[in-house]
């Protein structure tokens, strides 16, 4: 097994050193800069310049869209309207900077929404959402409140779409999973696996930690999606990039060859 994941692997810019480690050992970036939806028009002005400047000599490039709020199996046909409005605005915003992969929240929120239901609607949106959308576009859905995996990925088998796949986002995961162990987790959605957001925690809170600094077993989840799903790409979502970088060299998983 080749454990080599430089070609695929990303560095969030949530990360104020994101942009100089990624340079240094020639990463991709993924642009968080609009996970607000505000700063893509009210503060654009400033936000639209700054990424252009990250991106600047970086050649592979993932964007996360905006979440606050946004829902796309909103009860509320007003709020589902805007939802729809900020995810094609998202896009057209990415294709400016020529990115093709994109990463959701998926809008879940416990206590709100009937799983079945929120299933349901949310195909109906994605399916609408790539119904005109080139085949070089990948979505992937991000897990954030879900307890466990199983929606998601009626989601993605419902919109029967190559182009959406889900994204893992590991430090989520440890801290709603319920009735199920992280690996468990990885193992079930290992075929619908099209990205990894990686960062560790003790639990609550959602600290986003490095990689070597807290309870996931990273080393064995990273054999496991690696050998699992090769062709996945991933994304060290740490408030600091370095540190989590490194703890990937010594690990034998970034290298030159």
């Amino acid at each position: 097994m080749n454990k080599n994941i430089k070609d695929r692997l990303y560095l969030s810019t949530v990360a104020k050193d994101a942009v100089s480690t990624a340079r240094q050992y020639g990463l991709g970036l993924e642009i968080a800069e609009f996970c607000t939806a505000v700063n893509m028009d009210e503060n654009f002005n400033e936000y639209g310049p700054l990424v252009r400047e990250k991106l600047d000599g970086v050649d592979r490039r993932v964007m996360h869209m905006p979440f606050n709020e946004l829902c796309p199996a909103a009860i509320d046909p007003k709020i589902y309207e805007i939802a729809k409005a900020r995810y094609r605005q998202a896009y057209e915003l990415s294709c400016t900077y020529g990115i093709r992969r994109l990463v959701a929240h998926s809008g879940y929120v416990p206590f709100v929404y009937f799983k079945p239901y929120f299933a349901e609607r949310s195909i109906v949106f994605w399916k609408e959402f790539l119904s005109d959308k080139p085949d070089d576009l990948t979505l992937v859905l991000e897990n954030v409140l879900e307890d466990e995996p199983d929606m998601l990925i009626d989601i993605v088998r419902g919109v029967d779409d190559l182009r959406l796949r889900l994204c893992l986002d590991t430090g989520h995961a440890n801290i709603t999973k319920k009735g199920l162990t992280l690996m468990e987790w990885t193992e079930r959605i290992l075929p619908y696996l099209g990205h990894v957001h990686l960062h560790n925690n003790g639990g609550w809170p959602d600290r986003h930690g490095a990689l070597g600094d807290g309870e996931i077993d990273m080393e064995s989840l990273l054999a496991l999606i690696t050998e699992g799903q090769p062709e996945a790409t991933l994304t060290v979502e740490s408030i600091e990039s370095a540190p989590s970088v490194r703890w990937l060299k010594e690990k034998g998983y970034l290298y030159e060859i």
